[in-house]
């Protein structure tokens, strides 16, 4: 095999990596522990952009923000990328209509808030939610 074979067959690979990892589902997950078993569409975006703060069993909702795939969380939501959403934020938290979702930097901080909180409501690679977490809601790219 020559090297410019070589090179092409790693280049397709690698492409064909990022473009499946691209586009995977993203889970809406709730610590196991809440009686909460799912939310629709409506009601995540409801949540999560500050307009009613309650579960459909009608406690608290604490909206959790992860760092590494916010951008990819909203544009699947409301299809807004992140300029967008805080622009939105910033409106919102002028007026003092609303706070935004408590932000988690990295994973451990997720975790730590999720597996500590049973109406802490976050968002994960749906391929890779963690096995406390139960699933609510699965949102395509």
């Amino acid at each position: 095999m020559t090297r410019f074979t070589r090179w092409i067959r790693v280049t397709t690979i690698a492409l064909l990596f990022i473009g499946t990892t691209a586009r995977a589902d993203i889970a809406i997950v709730i610590n196991d522990a809440s009686t909460v078993r799912q939310i629709s569409h409506s009601e995540a975006v409801n949540i999560f952009m500050g307009r009613y703060r309650r579960l459909p069993n009608d406690s608290v909702a604490l909206p959790i923000d992860q760092a590494p795939i916010k951008a990819r969380f909203y544009r699947a939501l409301v299809q807004k990328d992140m300029a967008e959403i805080n622009s939105y934020w910033a409106r919102l938290v002028f007026s003092g209509r609303a706070s935004p979702p408590q932000q988690a930097g990295n994973s451990e901080d997720f975790l730590d808030i999720m597996t500590h909180n049973n109406n802490a409501l976050g968002y994960v690679d749906a391929a890779r939610t963690p096995p406390h977490m139960r699933v609510l809601l699965t949102l395509s790219e």
